[in-house]
């Protein structure tokens, strides 16, 4: 069966509150708990660990992260979600509002609730939990803290740094250092590698678990491991060579059908998937196939289309072309598709046809193994070039793929195309390729070579690293200081 945590609202306005001082009356409400009546058990804890969880299911997080494609070379999103035309055209300003505000404000309310939690977990003494549980519940925590963080990281580099939770006399905050942000990312992950379950994910019923946070933190040392430059930091890929080693040994490996990773009914103990949020219809369904399948929220542009080489299954399993088609079963969106591709990769074959009653529950994988392979033959190659173990990890995801292997022979420059467009294709719309771009300092040149989308594309070189939303600057009385050039 598939394994779900429910969203609680008395945990997530639990999770709201700081302490509770007593009101003028000096009584409690009586159609709630406060604070003081709260974190007294270990079901308090599983209802505020439940909510934690549920914030994730943000759609920014989850299953709308196939939109920050839509910023890059591999798609236009038409209904504009979160500014995303904006953005493309380089209209990046701090009253920009979209992704600009709403990642930031996304981050820092996972934050807060994650800071009061790890504070009560912290505060707790007696019997109510075991050293084992504890340990769990805060590596968890601290695994999703430092989800958020890696996320302001790559977005606005220097931001505050809050790890208690905060009240009126500790409420304006100034920036930390980027280098302090990372580190702290970073010490979240340490701590959850430390203290989580070392079991596969599919063993996991759902919770986090060790190879979660290693794979996690694997992909923030990609995306530190390359300077302003584009230079790749040695010391950095040899950290995160050695932990894609770790993972490799554990026991993860590619699902042998590509698309069985992201739908419903085979996601349950996939031996693919290291950590994903979950949904569940009818209580927590998703508009993910109405919103790609029928409203074509985002349209792959031709250039990816046509990256695809011949014979590559991946390519009619990502994109549709006009018209949704499952074995002859088909679906024809009610909006215009506007590149004339539509996005497949995630869509539902069962719940065709698809509209405003359909409730879709895949879980959003947001870890998965291919993606280990992928950074592992990166970070090799960069080291020690095209060795017999880079193309191993490679090639093992082009035979899924029906893909010729690629031989032997190649440069390290070479090499290094091709990882990248591998990476390209095998996680095209996981909300990866925006943030790939910007790690490898190329963003400049490939968008705004952009031949075939709808938009106009212009990448500024301050685009590296957003602006803070003009709204936390105005609120903080001169305390918080702007990222430069904005």
């Amino acid at each position: 069966m598939k394994k779900y945590i429910l969203l609680v609202c008395t945990s997530i306005s639990l999770l709201s509150m700081g302490s509770c001082s007593k009101d003028f009356l000096d009584k409690d409400p009586l159609d709630r708990l406060t604070g003081d009546q709260y974190w007294k058990s270990k079901a308090d804890f599983d209802m505020a660990l439940t909510a934690i969880y549920g914030q994730l299911q943000n759609s920014i997080f989850s299953y709308g992260s196939p939109n920050w494609d839509v910023l890059t070379d591999n798609g236009y999103g038409q209904h504009n979600y979160n500014g995303s035309q904006g953005i493309v055209r380089g209209e990046i300003f701090p009253s920009s509002g979209g992704y600009i505000v709403d990642i930031y404000n996304a981050c820092y309310s996972g934050i807060a609730r994650a800071n009061i939690f790890l504070s009560k977990l912290d505060a707790n003494e007696g019997a109510v939990l075991d050293e084992g549980v504890r340990a769990r519940y805060e590596g968890e925590v601290r695994f999703i803290r430092g989800f958020y963080y890696y996320m302001l990281y790559a977005c606005y580099g220097a931001v505050p740094l809050i790890v208690e939770p905060l009240g009126l006399e500790n409420q304006i905050q100034a920036k930390a250092t980027e280098a302090e942000v990372l580190e702290q990312t970073l010490a979240d992950l340490d701590a959850a590698i430390t203290t989580l379950d070392p079991t596969l994910y599919a063993n996991g019923n759902g919770h986090i678990v060790k190879t979660s946070a290693q794979a996690l933190k694997l992909r923030v040392l990609l995306y530190a491991a390359y300077d302003e430059n584009g230079v790749p930091n040695t010391t950095v890929l040899s950290q995160a060579s050695t932990l894609a080693r770790e993972i490799m040994a554990t026991g993860y490996a590619l699902a042998p059908a590509f698309e069985s990773v992201f739908r419903d009914a085979t996601q349950e103990g996939n031996p693919e998937i290291i950590f994903s949020i979950k949904f569940l219809a009818p209580n927590n369904a998703t508009s993910m196939d109405q919103w790609y399948g029928d409203w074509a929220v985002v349209s792959p542009l031709p250039n990816l289309f046509n990256a695809f080489e011949s014979g590559d299954i991946r390519r009619d399993l990502t994109v549709f072309d006009k018209v949704v088609d499952f074995d002859g079963v088909i679906h024809r969106p009610s909006n215009n598709v506007p590149t004339g591709y539509g996005l497949k990769k995630f869509l539902t074959p069962g719940l065709i046809p698809y509209g405003y009653s359909t409730q879709s529950q895949q879980d959003w994988v947001m870890l998965r193994y291919a993606e280990v392979l992928l950074s592992f033959a990166e970070a090799e190659n960069e080291l020690s070039g095209p060795s017999q173990e880079v193309l191993d990890a490679l090639n093992a995801i082009r035979r899924r793929a029906n893909l010729q292997a690629i031989n032997a022979g190649l440069s390290k420059e070479s090499m290094r195309a091709a990882i990248r467009q591998e990476r390209r294709l095998e996680l095209a719309f996981e909300g990866l390729r925006y943030f790939d771009l910007k790690r490898w300092r190329i963003a400049e040149d490939v968008l705004n070579n952009v031949k075939d989308g709808v938009l106009s594309y212009r990448f500024e070189e301050r685009f590296y690293r957003w602006p803070l939303p003009q709204t936390e600057i105005d609120k903080s009385q001169g305390v918080l200081e702007q990222n430069p050039d904005y």
